[in-house]
């Protein structure tokens, strides 16, 4: 990456699907004096309802994204299944910085750990972590998005991330969110601030 641009901290909120990493994340957006911005992550998969180039995503065709992974043009990626790629631009990442912008990631586990991996010192990884299990899978039926399917891939999957939270700097219970929302905003102002 681009060694010119004065670089801002990195922050990055993974968890599994359903713990309120989102929802976390846009109050966070919404707290002007941290001055984050929000990295959007490039797809090969389709836009789904109302999603917006630019916006939701970066939306490549899976041969654009493989010429890019050649290129070494990503952060992170990864193939989620077959020809399904997400991952993080290093121009996004230097489009951020150079607004003299920190830069918010919503992502999943294995991304966030390797941008932690690459940008030890300026990344703050947090892992948001659900009540429970059961509680997570009544988050998701609420959700009404997904087929039972779906949930209990999610839910099988939650599993395995809950494994990998010791790996991230901190942990936040999300049971209720007013707290998890407080302590994150601590955190985080700490961090850009330090």
């Amino acid at each position: 990456m681009n060694k010119n641009n004065k670089q801002g901290k990195l922050i990055v909120f993974s968890a599994p699907s359903g713990s309120g990493k989102t929802t976390i994340v846009r109050h966070l957006l919404k707290l002007e004096d941290l001055n984050l911005e929000f990295s959007i992550s490039a797809t090969s998969r389709e836009k789904r309802g109302e999603e917006v180039e630019g916006k939701d995503y970066y939306y490549l065709s899976a041969k654009a994204f493989k010429t890019k992974i050649k290129n070494d043009e990503f952060l992170e990626w990864e193939e989620v299944y077959r020809d399904n790629f997400y991952g993080t631009l290093k121009t996004e990442v230097e489009r951020i910085w150079a607004k003299g912008k920190h830069v918010i990631f919503d992502i999943d586990v294995s991304g966030g750990l390797r941008i932690k991996r690459k940008f030890p010192e300026q990344t703050l990884a947090v892992f948001v972590k659900p009540p429970s299990i059961d509680e997570l899978k009544i988050r998701l039926k609420k959700r009404k998005t997904e087929s039972e399917d779906k949930i209990n891939m999610r839910v099988a999957k939650a599993s395995a991330e809950l494994a990998t939270a010791p790996l991230f700097d901190v942990i936040i219970e999300n049971d209720i969110l007013e707290n998890a929302l407080k302590k994150a905003e601590g955190l985080v102002g700490d961090f850009v601030n330090a």
